[in-house]
């Protein structure tokens, strides 16, 4: 039996000396075909999104990252915690960290592509249809260079070993 150790965890905001430590952290996962790869320019680009957890030790155990899409809608991405600490409640307290951050910028809705569906599920998420935004936020949306996005509206430049995952979605209030 695994042991909780959320109180032993904390959550904080990235800073750029830990981009090495969450590509580590991401890296096993992108071996897997779970999570997409990075460059390291991608992760520093977009360190102000990330939250990362910490051990008692000050050793990265998780990271998440939180994408604004539209005035109510974001992304909940690039989930990762380390072998040794999945299931003793760090992906949940990172969840809950982006969630709350994501209300603080006005966000109501969020969601996730993800493979670890029980695990959203958890989190009160639902599978979604891709209908999650109006055609007029579509256009708009449409034009982004962002991969996410473009994974968000199945557009079929998406990487392929993206594809087969389950969009969810949480509405926070």
């Amino acid at each position: 039996m695994t042991t909780d150790i959320r109180p032993a965890v904390t959550v904080r905001r990235a800073r750029t000396s830990d981009v090495p430590a969450i590509q580590a952290l991401v890296e096993p996962l992108v071996q897997r075909r779970i999570l997409l790869g990075k460059d390291a320019v991608v992760f520093y680009e977009a360190v102000q999104e990330f939250r990362v957890a910490e051990d008692a030790d000050g050793r990265l155990v998780g990271c998440g990252a939180l994408h604004v899409f539209w005035e109510d809608l974001g992304e909940v991405r690039t989930l990762a915690v380390h072998d040794d600490f999945r299931g003793r409640g760090v992906g949940r307290i990172l969840v809950d960290r982006l969630e709350q951050d994501a209300l603080e910028l006005g966000l109501s809705r969020l969601f996730c592509l993800t493979f670890e569906v029980p695990f959203f599920e958890r989190q009160g998420y639902t599978a979604s249809p891709l209908s999650l935004v109006d055609p007029e936020v579509y256009a708009e949306l449409v034009r982004s260079p962002d991969e996410g996005v473009a994974e968000f509206l199945d557009l079929a430049r998406v990487k392929p070993n993206t594809l087969g995952n389950t969009r969810m979605l949480k509405h926070l209030r």
